[in-house]
């Protein structure tokens, strides 16, 4: 075991410096927006940033470097994330900002990707929820404190191994993420391929039999019984039902009346990240928050995959925005929900498209279960050699 510090020859404070001028060149600065869950650096919508040559000179980042984030986090993610400067660091000049300082490993006593895999261990597993002040909109990380964890450092050959064992298991995460988005868009660019120019149109209100919102007045909860769910529970256009809140049977039969929820419905947000749908798959018992608009398709006019992916089309999309009020909270309201039309094709062309939907959901559900196995499989191989 070593000191995490002592692993390090530099460790590099990061820039702001001033806003560009019309037409000056300016010096890429990578920001906490440029960090990915996985630890890798998303090039797009790099900030240029005026800062004097002698500190570019000095604080560049290179192949190696790992960026630390200091300050930032949120209440779901603590402050501590990591990434690793990649070979294409070197393809021009980069520095990190000052909310992060870059971490160059000794290379005579760790190799520098092991040396990343134990840091996204330390974010990962939570503990440094542990090493963060929080303070009234924004988390600093105890950068000394996280400098005395302790680090095992076996000899630099198994150093090595470790390294790409885990390299290879997250170029196969990196793999199924990439085939899910490239069947997403699929999915979207066949919508509109086939409905794109459809001029017949109905309105919410006359393909739905109701449209409603959730409970308004909070119930009383309980510690285990039907789930209760809130806008967070909508992520990636799809339902989840993990929560602790939980409504006594009692209560969901009275209030089950309001939204007779059946596989087939679909659930859109209206508050906060507002404008996303999600389809109901299954029978299981439920109900939801006010902040969640309910929406039960009339099956003669309208199929739910084919309006699942009409609310998702970049029509619908900017209709939304157009009816969104508010200015601290925007919200998009009933009435106005009521009004969003959609392009109503014949009954045959829907089906066709959702039978699209399903085959690509068949395949999207075997992609999941094989990235839900990797991550598994990279986070035991990282207990084993870090815990």
């Amino acid at each position: 075991m070593a000191r995490l510090g002592d692993v390090f020859e530099a460790q590099i404070t990061g820039e702001w410096g001033n806003e560009c001028v019309e037409n000056e060149a300016g010096t890429k600065v990578l920001r906490t927006t440029n960090f990915t869950s996985d630890g890798m650096i998303n090039f797009d919508n790099v900030v240029l940033r005026r800062i004097t040559q002698s500190k570019v000179e000095k604080k560049r980042l290179h192949y190696g470097d790992i960026i630390l984030e200091k300050s930032g986090g949120t209440e779901k993610t603590p402050v501590g994330r990591v990434v690793f400067c990649g070979k294409s660091i070197e393809d021009d000049t980069y520095l990190c900002n000052n909310f992060t300082q870059a971490m160059r490993v000794n290379q005579e006593v760790g190799c520098p990707r092991y040396v990343f895999y134990f840091m996204w261990y330390l974010h990962h597993s939570g503990k440094t929820d542990l090493l963060q002040n929080k303070t009234t909109g924004i988390r600093n990380l105890q950068v000394k404190s996280y400098l005395n964890e302790e680090i095992p450092l076996p000899p630099l050959e198994e150093q090595h191994r470790i390294a790409v064992l885990l390299d290879k298991v997250s170029d196969l995460i990196a793999k199924r993420r990439a085939q899910l988005h490239k069947l997403d868009l699929l999915v979207k660019a066949r919508f509109v391929e086939m409905f794109g120019t459809i001029p017949y149109r109905k309105s919410i209100s006359d393909i739905c039999s109701i449209v409603t919102d959730g409970t308004h007045q909070p119930p009383k909860f309980v510690e285990e019984g039907i789930p209760f769910l809130f806008v967070s529970n909508i992520i990636s256009n799809k339902i989840t039902y993990e929560t602790d809140k939980y409504i006594s049977y009692e209560t969901y039969q009275q209030l089950f009346k309001r939204t007779p929820i059946e596989p087939g419905d679909i659930l859109l947000s209206t508050v906060g990240s507002y404008g996303h749908p999600a389809i109901v798959n299954d029978d299981r018992k439920f109900l939801f928050q006010r902040h969640i608009a309910y929406l039960k398709p009339i099956h003669t006019i309208v199929c739910s995959e084919y309006l699942h992916a009409a609310l998702l089309s970049d029509n619908v999309k900017q209709q939304i925005e157009e009816r969104v009020k508010g200015v601290a909270q925007k919200t998009l309201n009933l009435s106005e929900i009521k009004k969003i039309s959609i392009p109503i094709p014949h009954m045959e062309a829907q089906h066709e498209f959702c039978r699209l939907v399903k085959r690509a959901n068949n395949e999207i559900s075997t992609l999941e279960k094989s990235l839900d196995n990797l991550q598994t499989m990279k986070e035991k191989i990282i207990q084993v050699y870090f815990r």
